[in-house]
């Protein structure tokens, strides 16, 4: 478990991120358009996984703003953005944003990648919804960077995020 900083809370995860030089757990998330996407549809590639709590907070925000400017530019590169928003509410906001360089997933139908990827509060007020982490896998689908953001309110480390990607 990951113990996540809230505002003034502590609370954990139901476990940890998949460890470096696995094969990372594979998943199907809903698409905005309702499709199903398995992780197994992106291999081949360099990819990042920006886990959030929801697009509609500050942070979460920055992180699809930055990570469309930085890691989409990358050749060979897919981000996919996971959540549990529905798929409306993502269509939405990266229409609103102008987003639109980044993959944006949902995991509201099981919860089965929270789960997996050891990102899902266990407890408190934000119960089931995914505290703030990047991973990143190489085109076989292998961990090669986590970051499990140890405050709600914190960015990712996008610099140490970007020289994974670089140096694969």
């Amino acid at each position: 478990m990951a113990l996540i900083q809230l505002i003034g809370i502590a609370s954990n995860t139901v476990g940890e991120l998949p460890a470096l030089g696995i094969k990372a757990p594979n998943f199907v998330l809903t698409k905005n358009d309702f499709s199903s996407a398995s992780l197994m549809d992106y291999k081949g590639k360099k990819v990042v996984l920006n886990i959030f709590l929801c697009v509609d907070s500050e942070v979460c925000a920055s992180s699809l703003y930055t990570f469309n400017k930085q890691a989409s530019q990358l050749e060979n590169t897919v981000v996919l953005c996971i959540s549990k928003d529905l798929p409306f509410t993502m269509n939405r906001f990266c229409g609103a944003a102008g987003i639109d360089n980044l993959e944006m997933l949902s995991d509201y139908k099981d919860g089965s990648f929270g789960a997996d990827y050891g990102v899902a509060f266990k407890e408190g007020p934000l119960s089931t919804l995914f505290s703030r982490a990047v991973v990143i896998l190489d085109e076989n689908l292998n961990v090669i960077y986590t970051e499990h953001v140890p405050k709600l309110m914190d960015e990712p480390d996008y610099k140490a995020a970007m020289e994974a990607l670089e140096n694969v």
